[in-house]
């Protein structure tokens, strides 16, 4: 499993957030503010600067992305991609994302029914995943991981060690990992740090690498 680009994903979001940057008719570019995508509504890529991305219910974009700011997915939403510097990211149910979702500072958080293609993946927050499904693979250095109940997870999950003094927000806690009731991962779960790993009984998962299993049953650990 290749190594998480926090550097790459840090200078992608920041260049691609340029003002200078070219635009489509149908794009959204701000700078210093939110933006909202209404409901039903059809755009192209949607950007901020000091602002949060709200994307309504039923509606679609291709990239939302923002820099000190969230980035919401409405339920039944659709988007190609999505991705903040220093804010947290939320896809609401039956959401659909085809390719990644990343933050590099911030929380991730997958409703019931939710579905990305890629890719999700954070430095530091936690990635939760509510009766959601990831097809690329779940990736952190700092934060915890939940695969709540009925979650499904291909790709495996990667949990990196800090990368050469960049990024060292929690570096010194334990990552929590919990792998929740009928919940499958399949693919490696591959641990270069210290973390606690929790694995319900009812659980499927791929090999473990780097970490020691803690068994529960019940709901929650």
């Amino acid at each position: 499993m290749r190594r998480f680009p926090t550097i790459l994903i840090l200078a992608a979001l920041a260049l691609g957030l340029s003002p200078l940057a070219s635009a489509r008719d149908n794009d959204i570019d701000k700078v210093n503010g939110s933006v909202q995508v209404e409901a039903g509504q059809q755009v192209g890529d949607v950007s901020t600067v000091n602002g949060a991305v709200h994307i309504a219910g039923g509606a679609s974009v291709h990239e939302a992305s923002t820099v000190n700011g969230k980035v919401e997915l409405g339920d039944k939403a659709q988007a190609t991609k999505l991705g903040t510097v220093n804010g947290a990211i939320s896809l609401g149910s039956a959401s659909r994302v085809s390719g990644e979702v990343s933050a590099v500072n911030g929380s991730i958080h997958l409703a019931r029914g939710a579905d990305v293609g890629g890719r999700v993946g954070n430095v530091n927050g936690a990635i939760v995943l509510d009766g959601a499904h990831v097809a690329g693979g779940l990736g952190t250095v700092s934060g915890d991981v939940t695969v709540g109940a009925d979650s499904r997870v291909e790709g495996g999950i990667l949990v990196d060690k800090p990368n050469n003094g960049w990024f060292h927000w929690g570096s010194e806690r334990k990552p929590v990992i919990v792998i929740g009731p009928h919940a499958v991962v399949q693919g490696t779960l591959e641990f270069r740090r210290e973390v606690v790993l929790k694995v319900s009984d009812s659980a499927q998962i791929g090999p473990v690498k780097g970490a020691t299993v803690e068994k529960f049953s019940g709901a929650t650990p």
